[in-house]
């Protein structure tokens, strides 16, 4: 999860991307719990590799990891090098079985993973594969083939961007091969490079399928996991006691941290709202609003809106950044 967040700016200008909360949770904590409840077994260990985050980021990354039971490691990749670059700046943590993920994407599934697979790459069904990696697959369902970005049709499985290997250790002697022979992809060590030397070399890896795939990679497409998690989640979701409702209509589901304060107002359906928000004779749905920000005599829809936020009489769809005023 070191990557910089380009495409959700001006919102990971301030906070990495896969802290922005979905739901009212960190991306990422909702994508580490999803992957224990899958596994089926104990997590041992959670291995985050970020950037330049800071102590209070980091600190709180290994608080969602002890709370899934589990030790949380902390890594740095300081040089955009790939993914096979950023796989092996976790190098130590790499042994035994070990699951890879990439921290901007979300999914729903209702299985246990089979951990007797030598790999597992879990692939999602798509329209348009041309944006994505994709795999092919044998009548044997086994993958036969690796397309990064296919300009002509192959597959319409795409890559979702979360791995099983059965052999942490195999899988970190690969990754060390790519860096040791400076054998680069469009200038990076990818990822994909090293499955394909494991699968010449006789590694079988098999698709896993996801029921839903969801993307946080630009604010419409966070906005959009947002409702699907509320959906998912629905049942969970219960009003904050500190909640102060003044003739207000809540169309569930929504999620609501603590203090917020809602007047005149009508919030919903598919809303988080984050702690310490007031929302007064406004209109909001289908939108994250984080933490510390007000909001008067708005109509709000389809929006992602910061931290410290201040809004009055907007009519539209927003995307606004923390510690912004639009009056």
């Amino acid at each position: 999860m070191a990557g910089r967040g380009s495409r959700l700016r001006p919102h990971t200008l301030t906070i990495p991307k896969p802290l922005l909360p979905v739901g009212g949770k960190p991306i990422v904590q909702r994508l580490v719990e999803d992957i224990t409840k899958v596994c089926g077994e104990p997590v041992d260990e959670i291995a985050f590799i970020i950037g330049d985050f800071g102590a209070e980021v980091e600190k709180n990354l290994v608080a969602v990891a002890e709370s899934l039971g589990a030790k949380g490691s902390i890594y740095y990749q300081e040089e955009a090098l790939g993914t096979a670059h950023a796989i092996l700046c976790a190098k130590e943590s790499l042994t035994g079985k070990v699951v890879v993920a990439f921290a901007d994407t979300l999914f729903k599934a209702d299985f246990k993973l089979n951990s007797d697979a030598e790999g597992i790459i879990w692939v999602n069904q798509i329209d348009d594969p041309r944006a994505f990696g994709v795999v092919k697959l044998n009548a044997d369902n086994v993958i036969t083939d690796f397309v990064e970005k296919p300009e002509h049709f192959v597959s319409d499985l795409a890559i979702i961007g979360i791995y099983y290997f059965k052999d942490g250790e195999y899988l970190k002697n690969e990754l060390q091969f790519l860096i040791d022979n400076n054998i680069k992809e469009k200038g990076e060590f990818q990822l994909t490079n090293a499955l394909e030397n494991m699968k010449q070399k006789g590694t079988k890896f098999v698709p896993g399928k996801v029921d839903e795939w969801l993307d946080c990679g630009n604010y419409k497409a966070t906005v959009y996991t947002n409702q699907r998690v509320l959906e998912f989640v629905k049942n969970d979701l219960k009003p904050d006691a500190s909640l102060q409702n003044d003739n207000s209509i809540i169309i569930q589901p929504c999620y609501l941290g603590k203090n917020v304060k809602l007047k005149n107002t009508v919030v919903g359906p598919h809303v988080s709202i984050g702690d310490n928000v007031t929302i007064n004779q406004s209109i909001v749905s289908n939108s994250i609003i984080q933490s510390n920000t007000t909001i008067e005599k708005a109509n709000i829809k389809d929006s992602m809106i910061g931290n410290h936020v201040k809004i009055k009489q907007q009519q539209q769809e927003l995307s606004v950044g923390d510690y912004t005023e639009l009056n």
